[in-house]
């Protein structure tokens, strides 16, 4: 089972990190957005990735080139140049970096992996999103349904706190309720490979072009996922997150 992360986007919203880097790098708890988004799928056996890059790539490359090279222990022989790792601490992922341009749309970025994803079901997803997803779960749906394709929805998170009125006065108020109404596209999705008859070009939008036509055509099944879910588009979401961690609350942290 192959894993696509879109890691290619600008991240505007979030400017005051990605003016240096690219959204997926951006750090929870010393590590980026992505090796979460990762660890999270290589839990239930999905250890594949394609990693669509766009805007400062080379940035996850060099992560992923010095990744392993810097884990664990090791000595270094300065005389001789010669380094020798010990007690490595590399995950058993492979990870293919593929350049699919700068200004190319989140379907164009997936059309242009078409060659290596054709054959079988494959996995996508954003690179700035986090949740307690059982996606063991979420790939037998999708199979049971016989859809092109299953997308993840989930109840955004409030951002304000909640109020329930009495009147004129407050009967209750939440601060910063973990659900809010409505459903929306949460990312965590799963395609076949005839997808791809809906995708064109660099400008081709997953969400506006495809999954709207997929819906228009009866052929998208949502998998409803009432557990924690949140992403990362603001400094604030950042800073959710970050508290998450260092409190040793992260919901998604799924893996211990």
């Amino acid at each position: 089972m192959k894993v696509v992360l879109l890691a290619g986007g600008l991240g505007t919203r979030l400017a005051e990190e990605t003016e240096v880097k690219p959204k997926p790098m951006v750090e929870i708890g010393g590590r980026p957005i992505l090796w979460h988004i990762m660890r999270h799928y290589a839990h239930f056996g999905f250890k594949e990735f394609f990693l669509a890059l766009g805007y400062r790539g080379e940035i996850i490359k060099r992560f992923f080139v010095d990744y392993c090279a810097l884990s664990g222990s090791m000595t270094i022989d300065l005389l001789h140049n010669r380094v020798s790792a010990q007690e490595s601490e590399c995950e058993d992922w492979i990870v293919h970096l593929r350049n699919t341009g700068q200004e190319t749309n989140t379907g164009g970025r997936v059309k242009r992996l078409e060659a290596a994803l054709r054959g079988a079901t494959f996995m996508l997803t954003y690179g700035d999103g986090v949740c307690d997803l059982d996606l063991r779960d979420l790939l037998d749906f999708h199979r049971a349904r016989g859809r092109v394709a299953t997308v993840t929805a989930v109840r955004p998170p409030a951002r304000f706190g909640g109020l329930v009125f009495d009147g004129e006065l407050v009967a209750e108020f939440t601060e910063k309720p973990q659900v809010g109404e409505g459903w929306i596209n949460g990312g965590f999705m799963v395609f076949e490979p005839s997808v791809f008859d809906y995708l064109e070009g660099d400008e081709t939008s997953l969400e506006a072009d495809v999954l709207e036509r997929l819906a228009a055509d009866r052929q998208l099944a949502a998998y409803r996922h009432e557990g924690f879910w949140q992403c990362m588009d603001t400094l604030r979401d950042k800073r959710l997150l970050e508290t998450l961690w260092h409190e040793r609350r992260a919901p998604w942290k799924v893996w211990e």
